[in-house]
């Protein structure tokens, strides 16, 4: 597994008002290796890597690479050092095209007499070639705003990559990605480690650290509670390191009882090109409905429309029996409708507000009083309640949402949308880039809603979540339902066979 250690991380420690957030952390990386980082959100693990790449100051503590104690004040510093980062949230510049995000601050330069220009043949040329060589199927003169979440999360491994790093940082790499992208970056992968670059890999995926790390170090409440080879472990024993507890059940137990029905969509079809067609469902009272599907199944396209968020061409929705037209979020919400987008960073929080600017955003009026001022001791009572309803981890109904772990960010979302009352909760993605212990509270979260008798659509992913939450499963392939399963005997194996169906009937 590699010499000597190519990185040395040696009693970090990092303070933010009313949080500590990292207490004395050593770690050490070999070169050519997968070194696993784990932990619960909040842990500390990205401000772990914010500090070692320069994003962050430490308050103590140092980083030895290649033997060389080193001090980044910027990550510049550290990219010219030969560490490069891909970050958990990505935020690209969508309206230039992907070889501008791709050599962006190192443009190639082409001098013309006094006068330097970007080289535009020569950056295309490079990134064809990089492309090529990572077999990636992206054209360097596409907009970003065109690709899918998956082709951006390429693009900035693409990226990672390009720098020519000896230690690269990937955070949540895997988040956005198809099973065969997933295998695509796991040769990436093992290509660099024979090169002898080691890799940083934090993920939320257990059985994903365990097909592909060397070593696994554990983050518990910003501490480092050990390093183990990956072989050693179990997905028990990673997830009692995690949490400090046993989790055996990775699901809460269920005790709502699905009732009459509240919505009906019938043969729902997308003004769109290429997206969803003839989708037909039922949704009961205090009933969690999932919806499973590969990537490009259309579910978010699906559920965006019943919000109003996109056109329909045809169909119909029915609530409680009546059909309504929703053409607006707005709309949407006042026939009880709630949405919790998938992109938390993209069209979820505002980062730069309090947690109780995001708690009462969608349901501001409430709070406007007769005079057209806002009532600001109703918005702190409010946000005071919902943060001990949900268990919210944060110093402050004041403090800014960029500084709250990402399963408190999620449950923020989830608390400015019952703020609004709903009847119809749409869940998209709703344990996304979630650690296993929040993920445990978001499902205790969702089904104690349903036992109040709220409806529940959530698109997941994640096949155990959708087999461990759901009462009914809808499987959606290239925008058609190509069938429903009973959440307590579906398997993996069924959802599978229906979220390939027309894949499958393509290649035959």
């Amino acid at each position: 597994m590699g010499g000597d250690y190519i990185l040395q991380i040696k009693g970090m420690s990092k303070s933010f008002p009313g949080v500590h957030a990292l207490d004395k952390v050593s770690i050490n990386i070999r070169p050519g290796t997968v070194h696993a980082l784990m932990g619960e959100n909040g842990a500390g693990k990205s401000t772990l890597m914010k500090c070692l790449f320069g994003i962050y100051e430490s308050d103590d503590g140092e980083i030895i690479l290649d033997g060389r104690r080193v001090r980044f004040e910027d990550s510049r510093q550290a990219l010219d050092a030969g560490i490069s980062m891909i970050h958990q949230e990505l935020l690209p510049i969508r309206l230039r095209p992907a070889m501008e995000n791709l050599w962006l601050g190192r443009f190639p330069m082409l001098s013309i007499g006094p006068f330097k220009f970007i080289d535009h043949k020569k950056m295309h040329q490079d990134s064809v070639a990089l492309f090529k060589n990572l077999n990636m199927d992206i054209d360097p003169n596409i907009w970003v705003r065109e690709l899918s979440a998956s082709k951006i999360q390429s693009l900035e491994i693409a990226k990672a990559v390009s720098y020519g790093a000896r230690v690269i940082i990937m955070d949540e790499p895997t988040s956005s990605l198809t099973e065969n992208e997933v295998r695509h970056l796991f040769e990436i992968i093992g290509r660099l480690r024979r090169e002898g670059v080691a890799i940083i890999y934090i993920s939320h995926k257990i059985e994903e650290i365990l097909a592909i790390s060397d070593e696994v170090s554990i983050m518990r409440d910003g501490r480092h509670i050990g390093t183990f080879p990956a072989g050693d472990l179990t997905t028990n024993q990673i997830i009692k390191l995690m949490v400090g507890r046993d989790l055996s059940r990775r699901f809460p137990p269920k005790g709502n009882v699905p009732g009459e029905t509240v919505m009906e969509v019938k043969d729902l079809t997308s003004a769109q090109p290429r997206s969803f067609r003839n989708v037909s469902f039922t949704l009961g009272r205090g009933e969690i409905l999932g919806i499973g599907g590969l990537v490009g199944a259309q579910r978010t396209e699906l559920v965006e429309s019943i919000f109003g968020l996109r056109p329909v061409e045809s169909g119909q929705i029915l609530i409680n029996g009546a059909e309504v037209r929703i053409k607006s979020p707005e709309q949407a919400k006042r026939r009880k409708l709630a949405l919790v987008t998938e992109e938390r960073r993209v069209s979820g929080i505002i980062p730069m507000r309090s947690v109780r600017d995001n708690m009462v955003l969608a349901n501001i009026r409430r709070y406007v009083g007769s005079t057209g001022l806002i009532n600001e001791r109703k918005c702190d009572k409010d946000a005071a309640e919902k943060i001990r309803a949900l268990n919210v981890k944060t110093p402050s109904s004041k403090t800014l949402m960029r500084d709250l772990s990402g399963g408190n960010q999620q449950k923020v979302l989830f608390a400015r949308w019952l703020l609004t009352e709903p009847e119809i909760l749409i869940l998209d993605e709703p344990t996304r880039g979630i650690d296993v212990g929040a993920k445990y509270e978001i499902y205790n979260i969702i089904i104690n809603l349903a036992k109040e008798g709220k409806s529940i659509l959530m698109i997941s992913s994640e096949m155990p979540e959708l087999l461990g939450v759901s009462d009914r499963i809808m499987v959606m392939c290239e925008g058609r339902v190509t069938g429903f399963l009973e959440g307590k005997t579906a398997t993996q194996e069924e959802i599978m066979r229906l979220a390939a169906q027309f894949e499958q009937q393509a290649s035959t």
